[in-house]
């Protein structure tokens, strides 16, 4: 029986530059996003599983014999190797009340749950009977990975109690991170409960969940980036909803029509991928603060190319002037036509004209962060080293 109370957190994602042209085989740089999920674990006797997710509206739980008949069918047929097979997520489905058709967050979120409790059981040894509690600052459905550092709190907490991983935080620390090897293998099963959720994920989000830091992704290839700086910046939720499949057909279709044009714009923005991944490898060994006018001219020439491939909008367009009246830069980060916006703060800042900026924003019915990017991946966590705001979250319920 697991006896003591983990806390795990893991950072959100955001596309720094690439994207887009990362679909037609260009380089992508994404970050990690010091927007957190915080999941919270306790021993709960012999009772079975409690799973409480509050910002999706879960609550539920299992008792421990009909978790038993559940994991001795599905080990009969669990194959590490392969994807989540219909049969088998029908079944879960089945056994959670779950409509068959059902893609709202609250379904999906429970049969990642259910999936990685009993794959992870099946490979490395029975989870023992938990509570678990899972509240982040991300928003959801916002394209900042909110899905997969929730797949990577579980299968940290899910591993680390089923003795597959160690527990590294020793007594008095207030924060540990596991091995690469363990990281490795969060990694792993982190993008097994991805697949329940998205079918067939690229293995991007989950990665920075697990690392942090900045990766590199093309073709296929994901390439932790070495040290990387954090970097200050305002996070800015349009809240106009879009569709990531119709702006990648329609910027394909852009492709395909003028590719004269539109071949160089992706070469060029292959080329500020790469330019940015040389700056921000060389600023831990000299932070000079003659990189961040580069850092920012790479924003503004590539949101450009963005608006001109077809994945702006004026929602954008009003974010970027509205902080560039500060004079502050910014860019759409994932899909475009709405969304999500990053922008870049230098160290010296004044921090009314950041305040200024978050008003002007929130003025126009957005909803604005202040944040970094370059943040650590998965950790373990003391209660003494968790915000105030977090520890209430945690213990709430």
């Amino acid at each position: 029986m697991w006896e003591r109370s983990l806390v795990v957190s893991a950072p959100g994602k955001v596309i720094l530059h690439g994207e887009h042209a990362v679909v037609h085989g260009k380089v992508a740089l994404a970050v990690a996003l010091d927007l957190r999920t915080f999941l919270r674990l306790r021993p709960c006797g012999e009772r079975g599983l409690c799973v409480r997710l509050p910002g999706v509206g879960v609550v539920r739980s299992w008792d421990a014999p009909s978790l038993q008949a559940l994991r001795r069918s599905f080990a009969a047929d669990f194959d590490e190797s392969k994807s989540p097979s219909a049969e088998q997520l029908d079944t879960l489905k089945e056994f959670a009340g779950i409509a068959a058709g059902a893609s709202a967050p609250e379904s999906l979120a429970t049969l990642a749950f259910l999936y990685m409790y009993l794959a992870i059981s099946a490979k490395h040894g029975d989870v023992p009977s938990v509570d678990i509690l899972v509240w982040s600052e991300l928003p959801t459905g916002a394209g900042l990975g909110s899905s997969a550092a929730y797949a990577v709190c579980l299968a940290a907490a899910l591993l680390t109690v089923c003795g597959a991983i160690s527990c590294p935080l020793k007594e008095g620390e207030p924060t540990a991170r596991w091995t690469e090897e363990e990281l490795a293998l969060i990694n792993h099963w982190a993008f097994q409960g991805e697949r329940v959720i998205h079918g067939n994920p690229s293995g991007v989000d989950n990665a920075v969940g697990t690392w942090g830091g900045a990766l590199r992704y093309q073709s296929g290839k994901i390439t932790p980036l070495k040290r990387v700086p954090m970097l200050k910046i305002l996070l800015t939720n349009t809240k106009v909803p879009r569709s990531t499949k119709v702006l990648v057909a329609g910027v394909k279709e852009k492709i395909l029509k003028f590719p004269a044009i539109m071949n160089p714009v992706l070469d060029s923005i292959d080329a500020i991928s790469q330019e940015c991944q040389s700056v921000l490898e060389a600023m831990p060994a000299n932070p000079s603060p003659e990189y961040y006018p580069v850092l920012e001219e790479l924003f503004d020439i590539n949101q450009h190319h963005l608006t001109v491939m077809g994945a702006g909008h004026p929602s954008l367009d009003r974010l970027c002037r509205v902080t560039a009246s500060h004079g502050l830069h910014s860019k759409l980060t994932g899909a475009g036509g709405g969304g999500c916006g990053i922008t870049l703060l230098r160290p010296d800042t004044s921090p009314l004209a950041v305040e200024a900026a978050k008003q002007d924003l929130c003025a126009c019915g957005f909803e604005c962060w202040e944040t970094s990017i370059g943040a650590p991946g998965v950790t373990l966590h003391s209660c003494s080293s968790l915000s105030t705001q977090v520890l209430h979250a945690l213990t709430e319920s």
